[in-house]
């Protein structure tokens, strides 16, 4: 008995579209492992890391949250520095976000127990991944809000060029550094 061509070909598109179909299956019960893993993250209960280690970014970054509410701050940050550049735009606004809270919530630890010398670059670190995140998406208004916290905590103050005259002139330059809104009449 011969085969035609067309039966050939109507079973080699059958064996494509069956394979094509196992495919998307095996997608889609990754995606939903990955979707329980990050619920799972989020509620506080913790992931081995060896199933998160060849998993996407977005449960990655999900771990590293869960580990910086944990306080555990080295391992948030070795799991954000492996995932920084992956993904796109959007992803890498969150996980430099997520980077910069990270930065923040170890400098207002050292700032409560009054360690100003390790606050300090700590909170430059927060401003520098907050400003990143917003030249991602300069609407992300969570990241300019912790931009303005981080400003606040340790302020930036230009120094003032030695070279001027009088006092009045440094006291200008100094003036339009402070961070802050100017007090005026209601």
């Amino acid at each position: 008995m011969k085969v035609s061509l067309r039966q050939g070909v109507g079973w080699s598109l059958f064996a494509a579209a069956c394979l094509s179909v196992i495919v998307q299956l095996w997608t889609l019960n990754r995606i939903e492992r990955e979707n329980a893993w990050i619920a799972k993250l989020l509620s506080g209960h913790d992931i081995a890391i060896e199933k998160v280690i060849g998993a996407q970014p977005e449960v990655r970054l999900a771990r590293a949250i869960y580990l910086r509410q944990m306080h555990r701050y080295d391992e948030a940050l070795a799991t954000l520095n492996l995932i920084i550049d992956q993904g796109g735009p959007v992803l890498q606004t969150k996980i430099r976000y997520n980077l910069g809270n990270l930065y923040l919530a170890q400098a207002v630890e050292q700032t409560e127990a009054l360690n100003f010398n390790e606050a300090l670059p700590l909170a430059g670190l927060a401003k520098q991944a907050y400003r990143q995140a917003l030249a991602l998406n300069s609407g992300f208004w969570d990241a300019k809000y912790n931009l303005e916290v981080a400003m606040r905590l340790l302020p930036e103050m230009n120094r003032v060029n030695i070279g001027d005259d009088g006092p009045e002139s440094k006291k200008s330059k100094l003036w339009t550094t402070v961070p802050g809104f100017p007090r005026g009449l209601p």
